[in-house]
């Protein structure tokens, strides 16, 4: 299960993913609207891992990241940036395609071995709920034969085949968002 706090980020969400979605080519330009996103488990409780989905210029984007407690040593060129979170203090977020927790993530998600993640909220060390999640992903498989590497989807709809797939659902639309 993923633990989320209630808490305070600075900068904000948005404002991290927009920051980024700026310097991507394929990132688009204008307002960011977060449809949802949903998470992956480390397995050693230390990584956050997340998917963001998010609209721009009629665009569904997917921003995937990983949020941890101290600099991933060598990935300095995914990073993405920092934020303070209110309980959990300085958070150093990544892009997940390249961080090797949740590369190892997706790839157990698409070999069927790992299930989107359970969120949990707490308030001060208290459970308070479980979020029920916009966005839930899905294995499939795919009509290409073989197994590649791990690639994740930038902009919806424009993802290529793979023989195992993970579908995201919203309310109001759905696409592959990793393949192998």
């Amino acid at each position: 299960m993923a633990i989320v706090h209630r808490a305070t980020l600075t900068p904000t969400k948005p404002e991290i993913v927009t920051a980024w979605l700026d310097r991507q080519p394929w990132g688009r330009s204008g307002e960011v609207d977060v449809i949802g996103g949903y998470r992956l488990d480390d397995p050693d409780g230390a990584v956050g891992v997340e998917s963001l989905l998010v609209r721009r210029d009629s665009s569904v984007l997917q921003v995937p990241l990983t949020y941890r407690d101290a600099p991933l040593t060598g990935a300095e060129g995914h990073l993405i940036g920092t934020a303070e979170h209110s309980v959990l203090g300085t958070r150093w977020i990544y892009e997940a395609g390249g961080d090797p927790v949740a590369v190892g993530c997706f790839l157990r998600a698409l070999a069927g071995d790992q299930e989107q993640a359970v969120v949990e909220v707490y308030d001060g060390g208290e459970l308070v709920g479980r979020r029920d999640p916009v966005v839930r992903i899905r294995r499939v498989l795919g009509s290409a034969s073989g197994a590649g590497d791990l690639r994740l989807a930038e902009v919806l709809g424009e993802t290529p085949e793979g023989r195992e797939q993970l579908v995201a659902t919203w309310p109001d639309g759905q696409a592959v968002v990793a393949v192998r």
